[in-house]
């Protein structure tokens, strides 16, 4: 049993960040720790008035309380995180927590569709690439991956612009990336897995219908997968087609607008990681 610390937002309501990974995480069979970087009423997409608690006053004390009883990680695991400061907590706790052999995972969930989420700016897109660079392995889609690099924004893009995308994660220390929500025909989608030099990919069936924290939902899966000693080709593909089954599993609910049913989905997650 493997022992992973998640460090993220908690949203009261919305079916993303620390509310899709711990359950998705134990699911997978880990021990998993939290860090909750922030707490809101709900989500910030689509939704108006939230309230928002920034917890980063909280963070160095629980740091340096795990520091004294000698607890660390096989993996950290980061998703939204509220500020540059958490950024900058985030490698201390890298530095102090990891497990020798452990894998550190960042998803820079900061933007979408070739905007930022509300309350980041660039400054913070510039800081978030310097934690990546210290990351094992980094899950950005491509918005995040070009505010992250200066490297162009496309909707309609081919082969040769991912692989560019690719060589700019690379020149800012970024070795291993899957990159996610790669689209090069109207009818899939898929992910990029770069170790390195190699790069595979993996596409599926793509449903136009956009929905919210599907993203968390596949770098929960995709950590999970790991952690039960599968490859990090393995892995895209098994987190890719659990995100499509959850997605699958909420359309037609137009009163489910705030994210996806992943709960309805975790035993097909199980089946695919031979569970």
């Amino acid at each position: 049993m493997k022992r992973v610390a998640s460090i993220q937002d908690i949203s009261c309501l919305g079916q993303c960040s620390m509310t899709v990974a711990l359950p998705i995480l134990s699911a997978c069979g880990q021990e998993t720790c939290i860090i909750p970087s922030a707490v809101l009423s709900t989500h910030t997409g689509g939704f108006t008035d939230f309230t928002f608690r920034d917890l980063s006053d909280d963070i160095p004390a629980i740091s340096a309380h795990w520091q004294k009883e000698g607890i660390d990680f096989d993996a950290i695991y980061t998703g939204y995180l509220g500020s540059i400061k958490q950024i900058d907590m985030v490698k201390d706790l890298f530095a102090k927590h990891t497990r020798a052999g452990g894998v550190k995972i960042v998803d820079p969930a900061m933007a979408d569709n070739g905007k930022l989420y509300y309350g980041f700016d660039q400054a913070y897109a510039d800081a978030m690439a310097t934690l990546c660079s210290e990351a094992d392995l980094v899950l950005p889609n491509i918005t995040e991956s070009c505010f992250m690099t200066g490297f162009e924004y496309k909707e309609a893009y081919d082969e040769e612009y991912v692989v560019l995308l690719l060589k700019a994660l690379e020149d800012k220390g970024m070795k291993n990336v899957i990159l996610t929500g790669i689209s090069y025909s109207a009818d899939t989608t898929g992910v990029v897995v770069k170790l390195g030099k190699d790069i595979q990919y993996y596409s599926h069936k793509r449903i136009p219908v956009g929905s919210h924290g599907t993203g968390d939902v596949f770098a929960s899966a995709f950590s999970g997968a790991l952690l039960n000693g599968k490859s990090e080709f393995e892995s895209a593909k098994i987190a890719a087609e659990y995100t499509l089954r959850c997605i699958e599993n909420t359309q037609g609910d137009e009163n489910h607008r705030y994210g996806v049913k992943f709960e309805t989905a975790i035993p097909y997650l199980l089946e695919l990681l031979g569970k």
